[in-house]
């Protein structure tokens, strides 16, 4: 497993292995424990927007996840907010915070009032997307094969490593960009061949909403998987 790319919210991996289990990783994000909130009383809603519209918007707003929170416990945060403008989502006021400070909620006017308290609550994606932690998606790794005189039209866009045979260049998708659709691209433009064989390994990409980091969803997937083969090979015995 090499790491192509890794940003705070977003990790790139050139990873050997096979579809099948890429995928049981990646379903078992969602049966990862974030907060989220789950349950919101409106007391006064004064804006353009019903009660659920702002109630819909303020559930999928990603909470940063506490160091401890148990399975059973409930925090509340509150908005009392009473001035023109955008309502934004750094109004939430509790011992939760938000990841993003800057979502808009809804807009009021002079004189206008929102005043509501959210329930947070753990869950899992599984269950409903405002519980998801994030994305994993991943794609295969191949070897393209097309014309040497697409080389320096490639260059421009792309770094990959380019192999000379011939006429002919040779490249491999494995960093964190596809380049098959542009190849793909130049080959139908220019009625040209371009030949694609898959090749071992994926490229893995896992991307964060904020509660956790990526390298954390990757690894807690990975071990509820663990956890949950373990409990299979149990039951089969």
């Amino acid at each position: 497993m090499n790491i192509i790319n890794k940003k705070p919210n977003k990790i790139c991996l050139n990873i050997e292995t096979n579809e099948s289990l890429a995928n049981a990783i990646r379903r078992h994000v969602n049966e990862i424990y974030v907060v989220a909130i789950d349950e919101v009383e409106i007391s006064k809603n004064d804006s353009a927007l019903y009660d659920e519209t702002v109630a819909h918007r303020i559930g999928l707003i990603p909470l940063k996840m506490p160091k401890s929170f148990k399975a059973d416990a409930e925090e509340k945060l509150k908005i009392k907010y009473k001035k023109a403008g955008i309502v934004y989502s750094g109004e939430l006021k509790g011992n939760v915070e938000v990841v993003y400070d800057k979502i808009p909620i809804t807009l009021l006017k002079e004189d206008q009032e929102l005043n509501l308290t959210a329930t947070v609550r753990l869950g899992k994606g599984k269950d409903h997307s405002k519980f998801s932690p994030g994305l994993m998606y991943y794609r295969n790794i191949c070897e393209i094969t097309l014309n040497k005189k697409f080389t320096s039209e490639f260059q421009k866009k792309f770094p990959n490593k380019i192999t000379e045979k011939g006429d002919k260049i040779i490249l491999e998708d494995n960093l964190e960009r596809p380049v098959i659709d542009f190849c793909e691209g130049i080959s139908i433009r220019n009625k040209e061949n371009v030949e694609i064989k898959e090749k071992e390994g994926l490229i893995l990409d896992i991307e964060s909403f904020g509660q956790i980091s990526p390298d954390e969803i990757f690894m807690k997937a990975t071990d509820i998987l663990k956890k949950n083969l373990n409990e299979l090979s149990k039951h089969l015995k």
